[in-house]
């Protein structure tokens, strides 16, 4: 039994003299004698990663990367939807969301640990529509919320006044040239680095905390007034209720990201131990810091003065304008956060590429590794594409609402894979179980939706083009590559053992 398309065991211009275009031919793949290599083989050589490179401490270090840069600036533009009360609701509630989220993601980490993550969960779960949708819109998530942060690092180097650099496209694109390289280098190199300067960024974090705590005063965190107009307004809730769901989005910066380290499944030391442990210790580190930047630094300046500004942490210790040393530390470690989560976005996208490549549903080139078992296409296409859209566009805040408008789809997409696979395959072994089973994903899939549609709230232009972009993948997947899917990719076999075991207990 299939869920609808094809797929072919033998990979369409792997063969010699076969153009990459040209469909393969179909039936299963040639057994092969000893000492020779079958097809499959061959197409699965050249697409494999470094297996065995991170342990826990690299992937909790991975999974802090990711989002560390969101304590440091745009957590700040909530307040202007919902004020420190409507912001702290929203923070608290999407901070549920990924706690649940996590634990629904580290079970099917561990059942299923390859590189495709969000992707190959949903395609077990809801065939291969599901999967590339999922895929689709991590996808769309980790091409363009780098390339707002590539801004965002432009103008940090201008306001330091770093080499005397300005913000623009040569800053851009030595961003994306020389930590793209250091991906390319290898992904053990690529997990200390980026270790390093996550580590620098909490550092940081530490310290502002610390600081700020002396200039603390309560009455700051509700100093915007009020619009009684609202229902539910207060000086706690300045825009009333709504102003709760429309400040969703930016209670996720708090966290956004954090889901992408099963991707790193395939380059894990027994990732069925490993995963769970890391992406739990991580998200406890986030949600620390979080509770900690937002109170401290609202506390500290008031909420009206810094929901507008780019460096909330670095006003929040100057409120006279004149700098400070916190000030002066914050202010260089937040360059550190961005180029932490900037560098580990770019693995996590070029991670999930890699898989749907592998398996078809994107052009088969881009899942080609180097000799030092980098996806190497999978980096330089996506890195070009986003230096383009920051050059072209120079509109951040914009780039991340389309990310996180492709996020929500996927969280939701993603955990009711984890409710489908628990109704569907009770006995399905599981190393690690989450807590409080099909509730804890029910309530991610719940959350995941009002953040959807909360996005909507905030920027319709962004959630348009989002809905766009996945409307042309969805054309290509349904016009060609759903015909050309290659069975052998590890998230295809999965999926295709499962619907044997289904059809031989019907039977």
């Amino acid at each position: 039994m299939t869920d609808g398309p094809e797929l072919t065991r033998t990979p369409a211009g792997d063969e010699p003299g076969r153009d990459r275009g040209e469909p393969p031919p179909r039936g299963p793949a040639t057994s092969g004698t000893v000492g020779e290599t079958t097809d499959d083989q061959r197409y699965l050589e050249r697409r494999t990663l470094r297996r065995g490179t991170a342990g826990p401490v690299l992937l909790t270090g991975l999974g802090v990367a990711y989002v560390v840069s969101g304590d440091f600036s745009g957590w700040n533009a909530g307040l202007a939807e919902g004020g420190f009360g409507g912001l702290a609701v929203a923070a608290a509630l999407m901070g549920l969301m990924y706690t649940c989220l996590v634990f629904s993601l580290a079970e099917l980490a561990a059942v299923l640990p390859t590189a495709g993550g969000g992707y190959g969960f949903a395609r077990r779960a809801l065939g291969t529509w599901g999967g590339f949708l999922t895929g689709t819109a991590i996808l769309i998530e980790y091409v363009l919320a780098p390339a707002a942060i590539s801004l965002f690092i432009g103008d940090y180097v201008e306001s330091l006044g770093l080499f005397g650099l300005e913000t623009g496209w040569p800053v851009y694109l030595a961003c994306f040239v020389l930590f793209t390289g250091i991906h390319l280098w290898g992904v053990g190199e690529a997990l200390r680095f980026s270790l390093v300067v996550t580590a620098i960024a909490v550092a940081a974090l530490i310290v502002f905390a610390c600081a700020a705590a002396t200039e603390f005063s309560a009455d700051a965190l509700h100093d915007i007034p009020a619009d009684h107009d609202a229902f539910g307004a207060s000086s706690w809730l300045p825009f009333g209720v709504l102003g709760i769901w429309a400040a969703f989005p930016f209670g996720m910066w708090f966290f956004l990201g954090v889901e992408g380290v099963p991707l790193a499944a395939e380059e894990t030391r027994d990732p069925a131990r490993v995963l769970p442990r890391a992406m739990a210790l991580s998200l406890g580190i986030l949600l620390l810091l979080a509770l900690v930047t937002f109170v401290t630094a609202t506390g500290a300046r008031g909420a009206g003065p810094i929901t507008d500004v780019g460096d909330p942490l670095v006003q929040a210790l100057q409120p006279d304008g004149e700098p400070t040393t916190a000030s002066r530390i914050v202010n260089y470690a937040g360059l550190a956060g961005l180029v932490a989560s900037f560098f580990s976005l770019i693995y996590a996208g070029s991670r999930q590429l890699f898989a749907l490549s592998r398996a078809g549903y994107l052009p088969r080139a881009l899942s080609l590794t180097n000799h030092r078992k980098a996806p190497y296409l999978g980096l330089l296409v996506p890195g070009a594409l986003g230096f383009t859209l920051a050059a072209a566009s120079g509109d951040g805040a914009r780039m991340l609402n389309v990310a996180v408008f492709g996020a929500t789809i996927s969280y939701a997409l993603m955990a009711l894979s984890h409710l489908v696979l628990r109704r569907r395959e009770p006995h399905l072994h599981r190393p690690y179980r989450t807590p409080g089973g099909v509730l804890t994903s029910a309530l991610a899939l719940l959350l995941a939706c009002s953040a959807l549609v909360a996005t909507f709230l905030v920027d319709r232009v962004a959630a348009a083009i989002a809905l766009g972009v996945y409307c042309v993948a969805l054309a290509y997947f349904a016009c060609y590559s759903r015909h050309r899917l290659v069975a052998s990719a590890p998230e295809e076999e999965f999926a295709a053992l499962a619907a044997a075991e289904a059809e031989l207990t019907r039977d």
